[in-house]
Order: structure tokens, then sequence, then C-alpha cells
């Protein structure tokens, strides 16, 4: 079975796939169209079209600008003259046995409440989340007293899936089964459409991992998460 055919293969490299399909409207490309990026603001993440190709890595650095940092998802080491600045090792999870939810007490969250969501985010550290990010999917949370106490959303959309991301409580909220809560309501979401869930998490976060493993997901593949500096100057 070729690598286009198998169930998921989109998956296998999903920034590109995300900015080829459903994303395209974010996406900045090199000028040979074998690479391609998020905007700053909405998300860090950059993709090659074929990771073995190095004109695809060229079109990066051309698209990036020298001495430039991004990140990119699942890749072989960068060749000469790229400076892997972050190596983390990462799991991917298919969320199609999970039961979507929806929750009564979620609220839809938009640009209005970004400077709140960014103070969430900085507490709870859910990994990248900049104030245009909020575009790119759908996005909720819960309040108590008035304050965003946790939130969830959509990130990345290669087609036919979704990835839940920027999962995160207030330290004061947790335990209480707030994340669960609204991943599922999300999820909720994304079956709601067609489409399928998926996500991403840092391999050491072992409680959130444990979380979406008690859920319903299932482990996909163990992805390594690089941030990378482009050459300091063009070839």
């Amino acid at each position: 079975m070729s690598r286009e055919s198998r169930p998921g293969a989109v998956l296998d490299n999903p920034v590109w796939t995300a900015l080829e399909g459903p994303h395209r409207g974010f996406a900045e490309t090199g000028p040979a169209g074998l690479a391609a990026r998020y905007p700053v603001g909405v998300a860090p993440f950059a993709a090659l079209c074929d990771p073995e190709d190095p004109q695809a890595w060229a079109d990066l650095a051309d698209l990036v600008g020298p001495g430039q940092e991004v990140w990119l998802t699942g890749l072989p080491t960068p060749p000469a003259g790229w400076q892997t600045l972050v190596s983390l090792p990462g799991v991917q999870l298919d969320g199609r046995p999970v039961r979507g939810k929806g929750d009564p007490e979620t609220v839809r969250l938009g640009p209005a409440d970004v400077p709140e969501m960014l103070e969430l985010v900085e507490l709870a550290r859910p990994g990248p989340f900049g104030e245009r990010t909020v575009e790119l999917g759908t996005y909720l949370g819960i309040r108590r007293g008035g304050r965003l106490v946790a939130m969830a959303g959509e990130r990345m959309r290669p087609p036919g899936w979704s990835e839940i991301s920027a999962v995160c409580t207030h330290p004061e909220h947790r335990g209480a089964g707030l994340a669960g809560r609204l991943v599922r309501a999300v999820v909720a979401a994304v079956e709601e459409r067609g489409d399928s869930p998926f996500l991403h998490a840092a391999a050491q976060n072992t409680s959130a991992v444990g979380l979406y493993l008690s859920m319903g997901f299932t482990l996909r593949r163990e992805p390594v998460f690089i941030g990378v500096r482009t050459p300091d100057t063009k070839a």
C-alpha cells in the first residue's frame, strides 16, 4: 500500500497537508512552492513537501530568511548549515475512537478573548499559542466567576482531520476534569463537521498523554518536533 493510500497518511506531514488543504488561506509559500509556513502570530510551524529534497530545504530558507527560527515536525536531521535548537520527542494520537460530547458550560472563544487566552497559556504552558491562533478553528472555554479557567481548540487541519490543541487548565482548577470535558466538546464540533480528531503532545508530558489515552485516543506515531535556525546567509 502506498504512503498516499494508507488511511490517515495526510497525518505523516500534517503541517504541509493542512497548508495545502483546508488552511491554504493561511499559507505563506516559498518561491519554488516546495515549502510553506503559517504566518507569525498564527502558528510557528513550517513544512516541506518532501523532507528528503534539498531543494525543499532551500525553498524554506528563502521563505523564512537567513538566521531565522522555525518549528518542524516529524522530519529528519536538517542539512548542513541549519542549526537544530530544540529536539522534542512527541506523540501523535488518533482520536477516532473518542466519543465527542457537547458541554453546556463551554463558551465559544474568539478574537475578543485573546488577551485572557494568552494569560491562561502563560500560566498553563500547553504549547505554542499566538495572538492569531484562535483563527484556525473552534476554541472553547470554561469560565468560573467570569474568569477563563480552561480551554481547548483546533489548530492544524489536514484534509479530513482536525488537531485538538491548546488544552489547558488554570493551576487553581486542575483535577476537576475540565480538560477532558473540553476535549470531548471540541471533538463533538470536529465530528459534526465530518472530520476526525487527532492531537500531538510532548512525550514527556505523561499526565496529559495518560488522560488522552484514557479517553480513547490511540498512539499513531512518535514524531520529533524540532526547532531549527535557517543558515545565516543565502546559499
